[in-house]
């Protein structure tokens, strides 16, 4: 796997610390291009913000976020392995006190999560290279009104999967593509 072992946060508190990876070639951690790209974006929306972070894999994104001033992330991983090691990093960026983990799936979790009234302002979904799971993810998100309604939801997914331009009130407002990999971004219309 490339960059195993080389993962790092781009900035903030926590800048320049190196996360732990996974011996195995289940998870890919976003590539520090893609990374930095992606947080350029997002940049201006993480202050203070409520992030999840959906198949956390290393949990690199949350941390990230939480390292560049957000309040709080809620990080979801079915895998004891991912889980593992995204309480390992948790801890190794400190931000215990920001972090809430979960070990289950995620449509347990998105319903756990809606079920308590929690509302996200950057949601990432970065899921393993399985078709279907992006659009039921994005439509559970929407139907249990989890994202905020200027938040964002960043799908990283294959450059060949195509996705919807409207998933319930959720609308795509832009592609960005890194070679094999694409980040697909998706926004809450407006109440008319």
């Amino acid at each position: 796997m490339k960059g195993e072992g080389n993962l790092r946060v781009i900035s903030g508190k926590a800048r320049g610390l190196k996360l732990n990876t996974p011996k195995n070639q289940d998870v890919r951690p976003t590539t520090d291009r893609v990374k930095e790209s992606l947080f350029n974006i997002i940049n201006f929306d993480i202050m203070d913000s409520n992030v999840l972070d959906l198949f956390a894999g290393t949990g690199s994104l949350g941390i990230e976020c939480l390292s560049r001033g957000a309040n709080k992330c809620v990080f979801v991983d079915k895998s004891k392995e991912s889980m593992s090691i995204v309480k390992s990093n948790i801890k190794k960026a400190r931000v215990e006190n920001e972090s809430i983990t979960m070990n289950i799936d995620f449509k347990s979790a998105i319903l756990s999560l809606g079920n308590k009234g929690e509302k996200f302002n950057i949601i990432f979904m970065d899921p393993p290279y399985y078709k279907n799971m992006f659009e039921d993810a994005l439509s559970m998100v929407d139907q249990n009104n989890l994202l905020e309604e200027d938040g964002v939801i960043v799908v990283e997914h294959d450059t060949k999967d195509s996705f919807p331009e409207n998933i319930g009130r959720l609308y795509k407002s832009r592609d960005k593509k890194y070679g094999k990999t694409t980040l697909t971004f998706y926004k809450m219309e407006e109440e008319a």
